[in-house]
């Protein structure tokens, strides 16, 4: 899809840097060989062309990170065309910081699809390959039924087809309407593998310039709450230290987009370097048509990706009720930060919420009850596979999706305490507001888990906030008397868009 991306198969850190980073440690010899793969090689069932950009060198430069030291180095220029001096630059577009939407938010049902973070052994590596033409392999699991819990296992395989087999059984008109639209609406199989291709074929090419980078593909993309169109969410991890967001990650970021905008134009459109609280370059890849966000070092996403994917899985009524209030969200036009309402993440994070304060609650606090599994300071070669030893989680409040989609609203329209209450997850309950500068005079506070901060900062202003609030209070209305999803949702302009 890219120039210079015929070995795919190579593993993504030099043996040098393995063999003394602390951050990518190579898994104990004795890990079964499925347990150390992160890497999605699935053929795309289309062709790529195949083009040479004549414009471009034959040798990219390399940028080697050090602590806030660059080399003078840019992808498409000479060694000495660019000095970072950390300062703004006038061509580029500052926006507010809240208009990034947090959306490290998911992963298809039917395939594992994953990155390689620990390479696999010399002989147990393939090449990606040279034809498009062909299609993914069908492999099976040969893992230890002692290591597979519900949480689908990320490895080079396909895993079950679970809108069969763990999906819940709808009684009632209303349930069954939410079920069709998860079923209608749901990222497919193929849709992960365009992004994924994406991904592997990116961090070809800009570890040409940061050879010892790893590009992740988080977000609703691997979390289970991706629907058909969900954008892709990729972090570039370049060093073992925490990178300076408005230093060190807008340099580093400022490099990507120079590629993105020459080597690579042929097959990225529309980069656009964003100057938020966290800097992403926005782009659109020409091939899949899936829109991108790119960060630097936002490894609070790659962490929080599979603890949502957890609780996706552990509980089949979960994934269809969040994709709905994710769809409704969208439809009334609170599910946009950059327009200062709720972003994605935030919603799965208050669907969750409500699950787990429930008199009978349907989800429990995974980080209380497995904190081995999300430690936050697990390497992240490791992250991907603590959580497939977890068992399903077996609730006795049998409430339909219908009942608990009734019940989200109401909490939130009737129950839950916006001024003096957060929402918490990690906790699985509301609890008292922080008297810090990141909850203070904030109208909605929902904790991330794994470093708490506020995941709804966005929402700065009343009118916004009171918006927020009625469309929770006009659902709740509507729907427990009429139980027609149709009267919050038309559902068929939903499945149209899905």
């Amino acid at each position: 899809m890219f120039p210079n991306s015929s070995n795919l198969g190579r593993p993504p850190f030099s043996p040098k840097y393995q063999q003394h980073s602390t951050f990518f440690t190579k898994l104990p010899p004795n890990t079964p060989p499925t347990l150390t793969s992160h890497q999605q090689i699935i053929v795309p069932p289309f062709q790529f062309r195949s083009a040479v950009i004549e414009a471009v060198p034959a040798v990219t430069p390399v940028v080697a990170l050090q602590p806030m030291t660059y080399g003078s180095v840019s992808p498409v220029s000479p060694p000495d065309a660019l000095a970072f001096q950390g300062r703004k630059r006038q061509s580029q577009q500052s926006v507010p910081d809240d208009a990034k939407r947090q959306r490290i938010n998911s992963h298809n049902s039917d395939t594992a699809v994953v990155k390689q973070l620990v390479p696999f052994p010399e002989e147990c590596r393939r090449a990606f390959p040279a034809s498009g033409s062909l299609r993914s392999p069908v492999l099976h699991v040969h893992g230890s039924p002692a290591l597979i819990g519900c949480v689908p296992p990320l490895q080079d395989t396909l895993f079950p087809h679970h809108t069969e087999t763990c999906l819940p059984v709808a009684k009632d008109e209303l349930s069954q309407q939410v079920l069709e639209l998860f079923q209608a609406c749901q990222q497919k199989a193929s849709d992960l593998d365009r992004k994924e291709l994406c991904r592997s074929e990116l961090q070809r090419e800009i570890k040409l310039i940061f050879p010892r980078s790893r590009l992740f593909l988080v977000g609703s993309s691997l979390n289970g709450f991706g629907t058909h169109t969900s954008d892709g969410d990729l972090c570039l991890v370049v060093k073992e230290e925490p990178v300076n967001q408005k230093t060190e990650a807008r340099h580093i970021l400022s490099l990507v987009h120079k590629l993105f905008s020459t080597k690579l134009s042929s097959y990225i459109e529309r980069p656009q370097l964003i100057r938020a609280k966290v800097p992403i370059v926005k782009f659109r890849d020409k091939v899949s048509n899936v829109d991108f966000d790119l960060n630097v070092n936002n490894v609070i996403g790659i962490r929080n990706t599979f603890l949502l994917r957890t609780y996706a899985f552990i509980e089949n009524r979960v994934r269809p009720l969040v994709l709905v209030v994710k769809k409704w969200a969208s439809f009334h036009e609170i599910n946009d930060a950059s327009r200062g309402t709720l972003n994605s993440y935030s919603l799965e994070l208050m669907v969750l919420h409500y699950l787990q304060t429930l008199p009978e609650p349907i989800l429990p606090s995974l980080q209380k009850n497995y904190p081995e599994c999300f430690d936050p300071t697990m390497q992240l070669h490791l992250v991907h596979q603590a959580p497939r030893t977890i068992p399903p989680y077996v609730s006795k409040n049998g409430s339909s999706l219908g009942d608990l989609l009734i019940g989200f609203f109401k909490y939130y329209a009737t129950e839950f305490d916006w001024s003096h209450q957060m929402i918490s997850v990690r906790e699985a309950k509301a609890i008292a507001r922080p008297d810090g500068i990141e909850w203070r005079n904030k109208f909605i506070c929902v904790e991330e888990p794994f470093d708490g901060t506020n995941t709804a900062r966005a929402v700065h202003e009343k009118q916004k906030f009171d918006m927020i609030r009625g469309e929770f209070a006009q659902a709740w209305r509507l729907l427990r008397g009429k139980k027609d999803l149709n009267c919050i949702l038309p559902l068929k302009a939903a499945k149209q868009k899905r």
